[in-house]
């Protein structure tokens, strides 16, 4: 049996896959996609841009969302209804090297996970037989769709086997680009209302980042640079030809943002009669909100998996897997 987790992120493509009894392969890629018009030309002849064809059109995917011409981000609840995530879908089947992928798992926000008819229109669209270029098809048997963070819980249950995951009430928070999601689980069972969604998340981070920088330097810094430079683990960005040195901006804009979308998280949590065991911090943004993770909690011990950028598409395998 073939699985496949997958985690369309705003900024990242997650994949972890593989045949069920061997360990899994990862990918990685930038959530870009446009039509190929929108392509610059040096990009349009790389090897790493992703081809696919929605509607007879063809689009590249897997592009940094700052080498596109005149296309803006999809940057809403909506996504998983745009055509760029459809692009970057099957990009994925594509990356994927099958024609047929027997288990698909991935995730919705929590506050979207929590309506049903959202989940299940999802895994609808994802599942079925579809044509990802003129010539390759790929079809796919099974679709899940689960809580976002629940993917960092199932990744560390299964890579530490740590009996107070599962006997424990534990809280995911997992900080991505687009919003901050948060489940609390007692025992392995999710605990609905305890668990939520902020806005308060990377994208809100990286402007404030933006601003802060260029009021110190002057000169026009977007958010999708220091975005790249973040991806590639540059610790420096350049701006009006010097090299920007980010550890103390994003530091800085750390500490609000993440102080905001933490205390919206604690709100949701105020009518729990038990306590929190344990806190699991995964996500792109993990290294950026810790400080303010153990600020909330100085109590509880703090796990972060390994790969936080890739924890909830490999718990999505182990998920699928069984």
């Amino acid at each position: 049996m073939f699985v496949l987790g997958l985690d369309i992120g705003y900024s990242n493509v997650k994949l972890a896959f593989g045949d069920q009894l061997a360990p899994p392969t990862t990918k990685l890629f930038p959530a870009g996609a446009a039509p190929v018009e929108h392509l610059p030309q040096a990009i349009d002849r790389a090897s790493d841009t992703l081809r696919v064809t929605l509607d007879g059109v063809a689009w590249g995917a897997g592009i940094s969302v700052s080498k596109l011409s005149n296309w803006n981000r999809a940057l809403h609840q909506d996504y998983t209804n745009t055509s760029s995530y459809k692009a970057l879908f099957y990009a994925a089947l594509l990356s994927s090297e099958r024609s047929v992928i027997d288990v698909l798992v991935t995730g919705l926000p929590v506050s979207q996970w929590q309506d049903r008819s959202a989940r299940q229109a999802l895994a609808n669209q994802l599942k079925g037989v579809h044509q990802i270029t003129p010539k390759r098809q790929v079809a796919v048997e099974q679709v899940h769709v689960v809580p976002q963070p629940t993917g960092a819980f199932v990744e560390q249950l299964f890579t530490t086997q740590d009996r107070r995951l599962s006997d424990g009430r534990v809280l995911v928070i997992d900080p991505g680009y687009f919003s901050v999601d948060w489940v609390l689980l007692n025992e392995g069972e999710i605990v609905s209302a305890s668990s939520g969604t902020s806005l308060e998340a990377m994208s809100v981070l990286l402007d404030k980042t933006s601003e802060l920088i260029c009021d110190d330097h002057g000169g026009k810094l977007t958010p999708e640079k220091i975005e790249d430079a973040l991806r590639s683990g540059s610790s420096n960005v350049l701006l009006l030809g010097q090299e920007i040195i980010l550890q103390d901006y994003l530091a800085a804009a750390a500490q609000s943002i993440s102080m905001i979308a933490l205390e919206a998280m604690k709100q949701s949590l105020r009518r729990e009669k038990g306590s929190v065991d344990i806190v699991l911090l995964a996500g792109g943004g993990a290294s950026l909100y810790r400080n303010a993770t153990k600020e909330f909690f100085p109590l509880n011990p703090i796990f972060t998996p390994s790969q936080p950028t890739l924890a909830n598409a490999l718990g999505f395998f182990y998920f699928g897997r069984g």
